[in-house]
């Protein structure tokens, strides 16, 4: 008797995991609204490059910084969006419209493996992003800088290449 009554509470108890896939969803919304104002602030700023006569210091390297933020941002956006759908989906309800539509399968997902591995990729997506923005700002003045960069760039590589080589099989 108290066996089931624990086991009915903790059925009733998953009804919590609504909370993440809610705050993730509004989080992702609001990422996208973020980013899509940056860079809407970039074609002001491109408008007044060009119209208004506005010529700062370093434009071209601000703006692209500026972009690869906006990037970036929709690049956590979307990690929130996967993680979301995902949770829904594992632990509340299978979304049948994506079962009907087989053209995309991004956000089905049917074990929290499958759903760590896509989180996983897009996370390092965004780090490699980050670490793009980071580069476009940074003052490299020893041939030592330049190997380090020329090292890490590689690593990156090195890592998508496996990260790459990991999902075909």
């Amino acid at each position: 008797m108290l066996k089931r009554i624990f086991e009915r509470l903790m059925i009733a108890s998953n009804a919590f995991t609504i909370l993440p896939v809610i705050f993730c969803l509004l989080g992702a919304i609001v990422l996208f609204i973020i980013a899509s104002y940056d860079v809407l602030v970039v074609f002001g700023d491109v408008y007044a490059y060009f119209f208004k006569g506005f010529h700062p210091d370093d434009f071209h390297s601000d703006i692209v910084g500026v972009i690869v933020g906006a990037i970036d941002l929709y690049l956590m956006a979307l990690v929130l969006f996967i993680f979301s759908f995902g949770i829904y989906e594992l632990f509340i309800s299978e979304i049948d419209e994506l079962k009907i539509d087989k053209s995309s399968n991004v956000l089905e997902v049917h074990s929290l493996d499958e759903l760590k591995d896509k989180l996983a990729k897009v996370i390092v997506m965004v780090l490699i992003v980050n670490f793009f923005q980071r580069v476009l700002h940074a003052n490299f003045t020893t041939p030592l800088e330049m190997a380090y960069l020329a090292a890490s760039i590689l690593a990156l590589c090195v890592g998508l290449y496996f990260l790459h080589k990991g999902g075909s099989h």
